[in-house]
């Protein structure tokens, strides 16, 4: 009798109910197994029960990303119990936003853990078994804070200078040694039950394609997953058409 095939693994690190979890249906339905992580594994069950019913394979995992142990944990396990992480999309969000008159030291620094240091921390660990494997896909998510820094966005805009600066780094260190780094610039409201029930003015544009459909941004993460090594793109941004830049 012989051992089973292992199954390639995408690793979701921050699988909210949006834009992660149609980033997981998407893997899943190109043969990964989806490895979706939050906080809490509760939280996991309907989109890991979701995919299955699709026919695809998903399994859930409670990890903090700001918390090394966690990090090194859940890589280990995948990598044990799943299959070789071939790919990794980061994309934990972390908007927050307030007066930089009034922001608190632990707020600021609690998002700055959860844009930017849970990224490098992930991003480290995944890249450590892909060089082994000579192979392997890393995508963070970032967004418009990214590119430029807002009023009362002091904190949020801070974290996510800093991921495009790590994805940057990353990209030119491991790119040598075939590993595809992607920084991804969500510039536009996602529609979310929060962006419906906090701005239905925004919401009302979906039918006018003036938001962004998880399910649209998650066939740009495959893309990515996909290129061809001779034409390999870093940075990619994903607006409505009417968005103003």
């Amino acid at each position: 009798m012989t051992d089973q095939p292992r199954r390639k693994a995408a690793l979701i690190i921050g699988a909210g109910d949006a834009t992660g979890a149609a980033i997981a249906r998407r893997f899943a339905r190109g043969g990964h197994t989806a490895c979706v992580t939050r906080r809490s594994a509760e939280k996991l069950k309907g989109l890991v029960e979701a995919i299955r019913a699709e026919g695809g394979e998903a399994q859930g995992f409670a990890a903090d990303a700001r918390k090394e142990e966690d990090v090194v944990a859940l890589v280990e396990r995948i990598e044990r119990e799943v299959g070789p992480i071939e790919v990794m999309v980061f994309n934990i969000g972390a908007n927050v936003p307030a007066s930089v008159l009034e922001e608190t030291a632990r707020k600021y620094f609690k998002i700055w853990e959860m844009a930017c240091f849970s990224a490098f921390l992930s991003g480290r660990e995944v890249a450590k078994r892909m060089v082994e494997r000579q192979r392997g896909t890393i995508i963070f998510t970032g967004a418009t804070a990214s590119l430029r820094g807002s009023a009362n966005f002091a904190a949020f805009s801070g974290a996510k200078h800093a991921l495009r600066a790590l994805a940057q780094s990353m990209a030119r260190e491991l790119q040598p040694r075939n590993i595809h780094v992607a920084h991804v610039v969500i510039d536009g409201a996602i529609d979310t039950d929060f962006i419906r029930d906090s701005f239905p003015e925004r919401y009302a544009l979906k039918d006018q394609d003036g938001i962004l459909n998880p399910d649209h941004i998650a066939e740009n993460y495959w893309h990515l997953h996909n290129q061809p090594r001779d034409a390999w793109t870093h940075e990619l941004d994903l607006r409505p058409w009417s968005e103003r830049w």
